[in-house]
C-alpha cells in the first residue's frame, strides 16, 4: 500500500519534528512537506499535493482557521487540527472545524508538547480515517441551482404538516460542525420551531460550538442543560459526553452506554422528539461516519414528521445519512444548500 503523504504546519521547529519522527517511525507515513506559517502551506499543499494536513492554530500571519478555510478555497484536502487541551484551545478548534478542517487531536501539553508520543495513536488513526474524504463537498453550491426531484416530496409534504409548535432535528459527525455553521444562519427559526442539535463532540467542546453557532445565526444557540425547557425561537446543542433526550417539553441527560460508539448520540434525541412532537418534526441528518442516526429518522417518519438527508456530492463522508436512505426513512435527499430551504417551505406560510 502507498504510505500517506503529510504536510506538517506548525510555527514551531520542535513540532514540526517531533511530529515527523513520531510519523516517520509508523511506517505508513511520508511526510511530504513542513511549513512554518499559514502562507508557506498555502504554498505546499499546492505544490506537494499531499494526502492529509497536520495544522496547528496559533501561528503568525494567517491562524490555523484562516489558513484552513484559504486551502478549502483554492486547493481543498483533509485537514486534522493539533489544538490546546484549553477552553481556549477548544473555541480554535471549533472554528477551524467550521472552516473546513475535519478532526482534531488535543497536544498533550499546550502548544509545545514534549510528549507527543502519548497521542501518536490516536493521532496515526485520524490522520489515516480522514485521508481521502471528500473535504470538496464543502465548497458552496452554486446559487442558482436548481432544485433536485427529491425535494418535491418535501414541498408536497409541508402542506400537511399540523399546526402548532415544530422541532427541528439535527444530527451530525464528520464535517458538521462547517455543514452547521452554513446551515442555521439560514434557518427561519422564530416562535413557532425550536432547533435541537446533536453532534458527534466530546466534552468542553460542545460549549464552544454552541457559542459559534449562536455567533452566526440570528436567534440564541447554546449548550442544553438538564431539566432546562425547550422553547420555540432558540437552538440547542447537546452536550459532549451525555445522551440528550426530550421528555415533557424539557431535556433529560443521561450517561447511559455509548450508541454506535459515541455518546451523545443522535438516536435517542430523534426518537424522543419523534415520541413528544409527532408529525410536527423534521428530522435532519448531516455528513458523518456510521450509522448513527438512522434509527432515529424512522422514528421521525414512523411518527408522521419529515426526514431530509444532505446528500453524497455535499457530504464530507456519506455514511450517516446513506444509511438512514438505505433504510428507506427519508422523504428527501438534498445537497448541503438547499436543506435550509426546504426545512423553511416546511414551516410556510402557516404554521
Amino acid at each position: 500500500m502507498p504510505k500517506v503523504r503529510v504536510l506538517i504546519v506548525d510555527d514551531s521547529a520542535f513540532m514540526r519534528s517531533a511530529i515527523a519522527r513520531l510519523l516517520e517511525t509508523d511506517g505508513r507515513f511520508e511526510i511530504a512537506g513542513q511549513a512554518k506559517d499559514g502562507k508557506e502551506a498555502l504554498k505546499l499543499v499546492a505544490e506537494s499535493r499531499p494526502d492529509v494536513v497536520t495544522m496547528d492554530f496559533n501561528m503568525p500571519g494567517l491562524d490555523g482557521a484562516a489558513t484552513t478555510r484559504a486551502i478549502m478555497q483554492q486547493s481543498p484536502v483533509p485537514i486534522v487540527m493539533l489544538s490546546a487541551h484549553t477552553t481556549e484551545g477548544a473555541q480554535e478548534t471549533l472554528a477551524a472545524l467550521a472552516a473546513g478542517a475535519v478532526d482534531f487531536v488535543a497536544k498533550p501539553d499546550g502548544e509545545v508538547s514534549v510528549n507527543l508520543g502519548t497521542v501518536k495513536q490516536e493521532l496515526t488513526r485520524k490522520l489515516l480515517a480522514n485521508t481521502g474524504l471528500n473535504v470538496r463537498g464543502l465548497a458552496p453550491e452554486p446559487a442558482a441551482l436548481e432544485e433536485r426531484p427529491s425535494s418535491k416530496r418535501a414541498r408536497e409534504r409541508s402542506r400537511a404538516l399540523p399546526a402548532g409548535r415544530k422541532v427541528l432535528a439535527i444530527g451530525a459527525s464528520t464535517g458538521g460542525p462547517a455543514a452547521l455553521a452554513r446551515l442555521l444562519p439560514r434557518l427561519l427559526v422564530n416562535e413557532h420551531l425550536g432547533v435541537v442539535i446533536v453532534q458527534h463532540l466530546p466534552a468542553g467542546y460542545t460549549k464552544a460550538l454552541a457559542r459559534q453557532l449562536a455567533e452566526a445565526s440570528g436567534f440564541p444557540v447554546s449548550e442544553a442543560q438538564a431539566g432546562e425547557r425547550f422553547e420555540p425561537g432558540h437552538a440547542y446543542v447537546a452536550q459532549g459526553g451525555f445522551h440528550l433526550r426530550l421528555a415533557a417539553g424539557h431535556f433529560a441527560m443521561s450517561q447511559e452506554a455509548p450508541e454506535h460508539g459515541v455518546r451523545p448520540a443522535v438516536d435517542p434525541l430523534f426518537q424522543s422528539v419523534a415520541e413528544q412532537y409527532g408529525a410536527r418534526t423534521i428530522g435532519v441528518l448531516l455528513t458523518g461516519m456510521g450509522r448513527d442516526g438512522a434509527v432515529g429518522m424512522a422514528a421521525i417518519k414512523a411518527a408522521g414528521g419529515v426526514t431530509i438527508a444532505q446528500d453524497e456530492a455535499s457530504s464530507v463522508v456519506y455514511g450517516m445519512p446513506k444509511a438512514a436512505v438505505q433504510m428507506g426513512v427519508v422523504d428527501s435527499v438534498a445537497p448541503l444548500d438547499r436543506i435550509a430551504t426546504l426545512v423553511n417551505r416546511l414551516l410556510s406560510p402557516a404554521t
